[in-house]
């Protein structure tokens, strides 16, 4: 089966207001900026989508990306374990104003929490966060002798994500660190949308290489010259 789309407006079609989205990226390492700039582009022509519930490792840096989604007052609520970055500025300002919700998660129990999602396994127990406030509220338990908090799993109705190579068919290969998160979050989403630097006919990748099977992914739009995060805050773009 075919999933490559004609354009990142195709790709981003569907996403509705009040969905949770996951996005890859360890900062910008993995960051689907032009996917995620599509999407700002569908809510400045058409008022949506809002409301969402973002999960992602941080919440945006500068005035790109994620953080871009946050000025436009697109996100209602962030779940992730790095709302601080270098320029926090988009994220702080609503927190402060009381526009936007936080889900502060340890970075591992966010990882596991994402997995259990793509597995699904509904909770687990970690000692991470026992007899912190973020683990106020949650059930505890007792293993030989160590107490356990209990995790929900995470799931999303659409994850965006950026590959390095895509067959046609959707099987994913990453460069270095933008692994990350990602193959996780293919795993967790119901429509897993890919932004992949080259797209190759079935067969072309070695499927001793895949590391996100095709079964996991929906559409695939391929981006020859994406930007990398970093690059554009130094820059100065805002797009926003």
């Amino acid at each position: 089966m075919d999933k490559t789309v004609a354009d990142l407006a195709e790709a981003v079609a569907g996403i509705e207001d009040g969905m949770t989205v996951m996005i890859g990226g360890f900062g910008g390492a993995g960051a689907p900026i032009e996917l995620i700039h599509a999407l700002i582009d569908r809510f400045r022509a058409t008022g949506s989508p809002t409301g969402l519930t973002v999960i992602n490792n941080n919440a945006g840096n500068g005035r790109i990306g994620i953080a871009a989604m946050i000025d436009r007052g697109m996100v209602a609520k962030m779940v992730c374990s790095f709302p601080r970055s270098s320029d926090p500025r988009a994220f702080t300002e609503k927190y402060l104003a009381g526009e936007i919700e936080l889900e502060l998660v340890p970075q591992g129990t966010l990882a596991e929490r994402i997995r259990a999602g793509g597995a699904g396994i509904p909770a687990f127990y970690t000692p991470a966060a026992y007899g912190t406030d973020l683990a106020r509220g949650k059930p505890v338990a007792e293993f030989e002798g160590r107490n356990y908090v209990q995790e929900r799993w995470l799931k999303s109705d659409v994850g965006l994500i950026k590959a390095e190579l895509s067959d046609r068919h959707g099987n994913l290969t990453y460069r270095k660190a933008a692994r990350n998160f990602s193959p996780l979050m293919a795993m967790a989403a119901r429509i897993t949308v890919v932004q992949a630097h080259k797209v190759v006919d079935p067969g072309a990748i070695d499927p001793e290489h895949v590391v996100t099977p095709g079964i996991f992914v929906d559409r695939i739009v391929e981006v020859v010259d994406a930007r990398q995060e970093e690059a554009l805050i130094r820059e100065g773009v805002e797009y926003a």
